[in-house]
């Protein structure tokens, strides 16, 4: 199958966009930043820093994912009706 020059560009959406796994990333990663600056000698964190940013962040990605599945499962119910 040969594409055009114009479609080689265009990026497909091959899934459905996951805002609670990308909360659960960004969380992760400045959990590891905070640790990087700490073992660079930046600032001084305490170890138990990471409990209550690891809990919280992943608390608030699973409710942004509850959310995101509500408006999808609406929508989806949304269009099967029209």
């Amino acid at each position: 199958m040969s594409r055009s020059g114009s479609d080689r560009w265009r990026s497909p959406v091959r899934h459905e966009f996951r805002p609670g796994r990308l909360v659960a990333g960004v969380v992760l990663v400045v959990t590891a930043v905070v640790y990087f600056g700490d073992a660079g000698g930046a600032w001084v964190t305490p170890w138990f820093v990471a409990i209550p940013l690891v809990v919280g962040g992943l608390c608030l990605a699973g409710a942004v994912g509850t959310v995101a599945h509500g408006v999808r499962r609406r929508r989806a119910q949304g269009s099967a009706r029209s």
